[in-house]
């Protein structure tokens, strides 16, 4: 219990120093102009379901837009200081208010934003290990853990659904070798 609240404190002193990164500066762009995102997909496994179905014990952490338009998973510019993992793990940070081990890419997708640029989006799976109770953006958008069938259905990005879908099939693939080396 003292740890407990001995890390707490901890977590609110580091959370009071940290903002948000502001501005461009920094922003990197591809030849044609686009925006360079990285993005990450938080996840757990949820240790009170039962089921060894992998889709009923998966959650993802989906975020509100700042337009309020749906869910996504965080994501934002790609700054010339710091490496793709790294700008996905700060955006993580910055609008879902979690930590964890940003693993192997997932892949990158061309969208088409609504000011019709086409913007390049590098996603990874992020395996959340904290969930921070104050982040930069927590006043500006609203976090949530679903299922993997809700962020599916909820998410207007195809793109970011493409993203989920082979984090779905990766972890899979994982399980089933696992449980395979197991038998």
């Amino acid at each position: 219990m003292v740890e407990e609240v001995r890390q707490r404190r901890e977590d609110s002193v580091k959370m009071v120093s940290l903002t948000a990164r502001q501005g461009r500066q920094l922003q990197r762009y591809t030849n044609t102009g686009g925006r360079l995102v990285a993005g990450c997909i938080p996840y757990k496994f949820n240790v009170n379901c039962s089921s060894s179905d992998l889709l009923n014990s998966l959650e993802v952490l989906v975020i509100s837009s700042q337009k309020g338009h749906g869910m996504m998973f965080p994501k934002g510019g790609w700054e010339s200081d710091e490496t793709l993992k790294q700008a996905a793990s700060r955006e993580a940070l910055e609008e879902a208010g979690v930590q964890g081990n940003v693993e192997r890419r997932l892949g990158t997708w061309k969208y088409r934003t609504s000011l019709q640029t086409v913007n390049e989006g590098v996603m990874f799976p992020l395996n959340v290990t904290d969930e921070l109770l104050h982040w930069p953006e927590m006043s500006a958008r609203k976090r949530s853990w679903v299922s993997v069938a809700e962020a599916m259905e909820g998410c207007e990005h195809q793109w970011m659904r493409e993203a989920l879908d082979r984090l779905v099939r990766r972890l899979s693939t994982s399980i089933r070798r696992r449980r395979l080396k197991s038998a």
